[in-house]
Parts: structure tokens; C-alpha cells; sequence
């Protein structure tokens, strides 16, 4: 599938954490994948949970700076959570943040809903393609969680998104780079609610939160107002807090107990 792969020596692995690096014509490149992989015997065929960090990050964000690995098997050993794989990738690495959208020649969109899971596959026994796919995010990984997860309505179950942009201008709140490098030829693709709308008849389950003190507050209620006057099922929830890591680290805790209803 991947003219190089390198997978890290579990010798040197450390809290069920292991990482793949792989060559794809995607990124014209590497890209890197930070795996969490619950330490049980006989796992077979378990949900993939894919989880896309945000602007100025990379693979390490979400284990190093929220620990998700750490509270998702404490959840696990407390039989809080059913048995899943989480991968942790790059977003592609351009500029501050590629918006996991293609554009400059490069596309970082399927990057994401296409070689991250085969690379899995390829490395982890307990994934297949029978797996069931879940996608999550924050900030720019929020839209990119959103936006794939809806984009993709056959391949992911599930979304779940926290402090999310919602429209890729929103890029220009965090990022250097002109807009015009994110540029879709069909402009839909640049918004969460133009694409739930156009796929109003096929959509995975969604949720997502936003922190009261967060400075994407105003937009996440606004995706909500337009999601309930379109009559689109999703959850949406408001909890104290900034764009900030103290409040991304609670809640995907909310993120995993959603993917964990759905799971056989």
C-alpha cells in the first residue's frame, strides 16, 4: 500500500504509545501517525478512532500535551469504555496548519480518510477494514473532523468535535497564510453546514461542544442554530472553559464515551 513504512521498536515503546511513518502520494511525502493501542490479548476487528490535533501541532499533540492514551485505558480498566485503537496523525505539516483540505497540490484530505486507516491496518493486528471508523478533533482538527466525518458519511459512524471552526475563514483567526493557499473550487466544501446540508440524507451520528470562554463560542452556536433549523439530529453541548488544552483534555473524555454507544 506504502512504497516505505517504519514503525517504531516496541522495545522503546512507552504507554501503549507506538508511531508509524509512512511515504504517500498525498503528501508528496512522510507523514506520521501516533498510535494508542490498548495492551489486551485477542483484540480483533475493534473501532479505529482517528483524532486530528489542531493548528501549530503535529502527531504528538493529543498523547503529549492531553494524554488521551492515558485516560482512554483508565476508562478501559474501568470498563467505562469498549476496547478501541486511537490514531493520533499529522495534519500534513504545511504551514501552521493545512486545514485538512487539498490545496497547494498536496491533499491532505485524503491523507486522513484514506491512508491513515490503511496504515493502521497495516501495523496493528487488531484493525481491519471490518473496523468501524470514528473521527475527532479540536480547533482546526474540530473542522477537519466535522467536515471528513460528514464529507465521508459511509466510512465514519461517528464525529465528535470540541472548540471547532466551522467555516474554513476561520482558518485567518489562527494562521499566517493568505486564505486563498485553502481555497476550494467548490466553495461548499470550505463550510460544515453547506456540506450537512447537502448530505442531509446520509449522516454519520454527530457531536460536538464548545468552551463558554472559547473564542469560537459564537460560531459553534451558530453551526448549532443552523443544524436545528435544518432539522439535523446532532448533540451539541456548551461547558466552562477557553481554547485551551486544560478543557480538550476533559472532554474527549465525552468524545469516546459517544463513539462508545455505538459500538457492538
Amino acid at each position: 500500500m506504502f512504497r516505505t513504512i517504519q514503525k517504531s521498536n516496541p522495545a522503546f515503546e512507552s504507554n501503549h504509545l507506538s508511531f508509524i511513518t509512512v511515504k504517500t502520494n498525498n503528501l508528496r511525502g512522510r507523514g506520521d501517525i501516533c498510535l494508542f493501542v490498548p495492551p489486551l490479548e485477542g483484540l480483533k476487528d475493534v473501532p479505529l478512532v482517528i483524532l486530528l490535533h489542531g493548528v501549530y501541532g503535529s502527531a504528538w499533540e493529543w498523547s503529549q500535551k492531553g494524554g488521551v492514551h492515558i485516560a482512554a485505558w483508565k476508562m478501559m480498566q474501568r470498563k467505562e469504555l469498549k476496547p478501541m485503537v486511537i490514531a493520533m496523525p499529522s495534519d500534513g505539516l504545511w504551514g501552521d496548519g493545512s486545514g485538512y483540505v487539498p490545496h497547494n497540490g498536496l491533499d491532505f484530505e485524503k491523507w486522513i480518510v484514506e491512508d491513515v486507516p490503511r496504515a493502521v491496518i497495516e501495523s496493528v493486528e487488531a484493525i481491519s477494514v471490518k473496523s468501524d471508523l470514528y473521527i475527532s478533533g479540536l480547533s482546526m482538527g474540530g473542522f477537519g473532523a466535522l467536515r471528513l466525518g460528514i464529507k465521508y458519511a459511509d466510512k465514519f459512524k461517528a464525529v465528535s468535535a470540541h472548540s471547532s471552526i466551522t467555516e474554513l475563514g476561520q482558518m485567518s483567526m489562527f494562521v499566517e497564510e493568505s486564505l486563498k493557499e485553502y481555497e476550494q473550487k467548490n466553495r461548499q466544501e470550505e463550510s460544515v453546514i453547506e456540506l450537512a446540508l447537502v448530505r442531509k440524507d446520509n449522516l454519520p451520528k454527530l457531536r460536538f461542544d464548545c468552551g463558554t470562554e472559547d473564542l469560537l463560542i459564537d460560531q459553534n452556536r451558530l453551526l448549532n442554530e443552523q443544524l436545528n433549523k435544518a432539522q439535523i439530529m446532532h448533540d451539541y453541548k456548551e461547558f466552562s472553559g477557553g481554547h485551551e488544552w486544560s478543557y480538550w483534555q476533559e472532554h474527549i473524555k465525552d468524545s469516546l464515551l459517544f463513539f462508545n454507544k455505538f459500538i457492538k
